[in-house]
């Protein structure tokens, strides 16, 4: 997956790769529709940082959330 062209198919790909990593139980919160290209770059700034790691603890899991909560329309 070309991760580097900005597609609704994209955001939906990663939005669901991050949900599954993070193992989080609300996934409605996190609906790939909620994203648009407009913040694009920061998405994929959270996505690859997300999936480079190994434990992820429930406070940063947290502010991943959240942020990813600032770049929802």
């Amino acid at each position: 997956m070309d991760l580097t062209k900005p597609s609704s198919e994209n955001i939906a790909y990663m939005i669901e790769q991050i949900k599954e990593k993070l193992r989080m139980v609300n996934v409605d919160a996190m609906k790939a529709e909620s994203f648009n290209t407009n913040k694009y770059d920061d998405l994929v700034y959270i996505y690859k940082m997300v999936m480079k790691r190994n434990h992820i603890s429930a406070n940063e899991i947290e502010l991943i959330v959240s942020e990813l909560g600032s770049l929802r329309n």
